[in-house]
């Protein structure tokens, strides 16, 4: 379903200074209200889209309506904004219309990703293998800023392969930026498309953060954004006031380390973004007490309740009684006709342990 606020201009959205990155599996409309619960400010993206995907949806009746193919790829509550809508692909005119559609439907921003190393992404010839490719990848962005008002922004590795030298990322960033992208997520590690796995590649390959301090410093007009290693608030504070090579960077993004304790983050509108209206800490029966007027929009669509449910498994971690809860929560949401009392329950639950 569109939105129909207005995107805002990109200086009004400093929201790059912490991010949770986009993952496959993860990173769902669902997860993302989860994740609004413990911080307001922060900027949340969608799993990867591919703008070819889009392109066929739009074309199916109905493609808009709840439940519609182009709902289901891209619809979005709006308080999960700020948020920004990733793109797979390396075609100018589908990304272009992709990025216009971004815009339709009250995105915050548009990115591009050119670093999944997945092997049936790359035979799609988009992801990271695109940094091969400087010109193609800076092709896309132009179009996709020609086509759409929206800040147009790549997440992309250090490098691919033996194409690791600071001097090619280098040229790489240029390129891009020359052609209108106006941030630059970086993932510290090179990919290696032959011989890794996608999670082989989020391990294997040495961080390098001091070239991403490095790229800051002989950039230092572009904005520019830490990914990968990064498990903590301090982890985070220490790259954003200086940290590597002693520059300080514009923003951190963090992944699995949300997804997996996404508590652990509670604080992090106060700490990273100095808003001291927010809750020093929030506790996992607030989140769920938070969940609940979305829980009940959702089931009035007639969806169930489970993906919601889903990403609640790692909210109660470390103390007494959580496995019990775990298995009692799925067990229930399970349920085909499980609706919002589950997740006032889980809440009482927890309320009565203090948590």
């Amino acid at each position: 379903m569109k939105h129909d606020a207005e995107p805002k201009p990109h200086a009004a959205w400093p929201h790059h200074r912490f991010s949770v990155a986009p993952m496959l599996d993860y990173t769902d409309r669902h997860f993302r209200v989860v994740m609004r619960q413990i911080s307001r400010h922060c900027l949340l993206y969608t799993e990867m889209v591919v703008a070819q995907a889009l392109h066929h949806a739009r074309r199916q009746p109905g493609a808009s309506e709840p439940g519609g193919r182009l709902e289901r790829l891209i619809g979005f509550d709006p308080c999960e904004r700020p948020l920004a809508l990733q793109l797979g692909g390396d075609d100018p005119d589908l990304l272009a219309e992709a990025a216009r559609l971004a815009a339709d439907w009250g995105y915050d921003e548009v990115n591009l990703n050119v670093g999944c190393p997945s092997e049936k992404v790359r035979k799609g010839r988009f992801g990271a293998c695109l940094m091969a490719d400087p010109n193609q990848v800076a092709r896309c962005v132009a179009a996709m800023a020609a086509a759409s008002p929206l800040p147009v922004t790549v997440k992309h590795r250090i490098g691919i392969d033996d194409r690791d030298s600071y001097a090619e990322l280098l040229a790489f960033v240029d390129t891009v930026a020359a052609a209108g992208s106006q941030r630059f997520a970086v993932h510290a590690r090179k990919a290696w498309l032959e011989g890794l796995d996608p999670k082989q590649n989020r391990t294997i390959p040495p961080l390098r953060h001091d070239l991403v301090h490095q790229l800051k410093a002989d950039r230092p007009e572009l904005v520019i954004e830490l990914n990968g290693g990064l498990q903590t608030l301090g982890d985070c504070r220490e790259h954003l006031q200086a940290g590597g090579a002693g520059i300080r960077l514009d923003g951190a993004m963090v992944g699995r380390a949300v997804y997996q304790h996404p508590l652990r983050w509670s604080g992090l509108d106060r700490q990273l973004f100095e808003d001291w209206s927010a809750p020093e800490t929030v506790q996992a029966s607030a989140v769920l007490r938070g969940l609940l007027p979305y829980a009940e929009r959702w089931r009035s669509r007639g969806d169930r309740l489970w993906p919601i449910a889903r990403h609640l498994v790692h909210l109660v971690e470390g103390v007494s009684g959580a496995r019990h809860w775990r298995h009692q929560l799925t067990q229930a949401a399970g349920d085909r006709q499980a609706g919002p009392d589950v997740l006032a329950w889980a809440a009482e639950q927890l309320e009565e342990r203090g948590y």
